[in-house]
């Protein structure tokens, strides 16, 4: 037997109701904007992007290596084999993948498209600078992007969205 059940109307008004859509563009374009220039500027490093690619990561990473000893390490034991086993020895490729990724959902969110994966995405990055021990605005981002998941269906309803989710979710004849 299915059982639907119903939201309360104080989350059907926040996360499905397109007038909530202005709070969302608000907070869409500032993630969106934050993750812009994250990426732009890593993408005119060329310690980032270029010749000499994966040199900042390289850095950054064995930074957070740095940070695996003490009573109250800032670095799990579990992320520094991650580290150590495999993004210090692919800082090149990551490297290119974090200033582009960065880009990418910065686009992405600015404009609207698929607000709901972008989002994501940003999560899995900021997951992935917290558990190297940089909190920084990680923490904020987080949570702004995870309200964002949450209104999917509203968040990019004044951009891109609005006219691609409904081809996205089109019934089959």
């Amino acid at each position: 037997m299915r059982i639907k059940i119903q939201q309360s109307r104080l989350a059907d008004f926040a996360f499905g109701d397109t007038s909530m859509s202005y709070l969302w563009t608000i907070i869409r374009l500032y993630v969106g904007y934050v993750w812009l220039m994250a990426g732009w500027s890593k993408i005119w490093s060329p310690v980032w992007v270029g010749p000499q690619a994966g040199t900042a990561l390289n850095g950054f990473l064995n930074g957070a290596l740095s940070k695996t000893s003490g009573l109250h390490p800032e670095v799990t034991s579990w992320y520094a084999y991650f580290i150590e086993h495999f993004a210090l020895n692919h800082t090149v490729l990551l490297s290119y993948l974090v200033a582009y990724g960065e880009v990418a959902v910065g686009v992405a969110l600015i404009v609207g498209l698929l607000v709901g994966v972008s989002s994501f995405f940003g999560i899995f990055m900021n997951f992935n600078f917290l558990l190297a021990g940089t909190a920084s605005i990680n923490p904020q981002l987080v949570i702004l992007q995870f309200l964002l998941i949450l209104a999917w269906r509203t968040a990019g309803y004044i951009g891109a969205d609005r006219f691609v989710l409904p081809r996205l979710f089109r019934k089959k004849k």
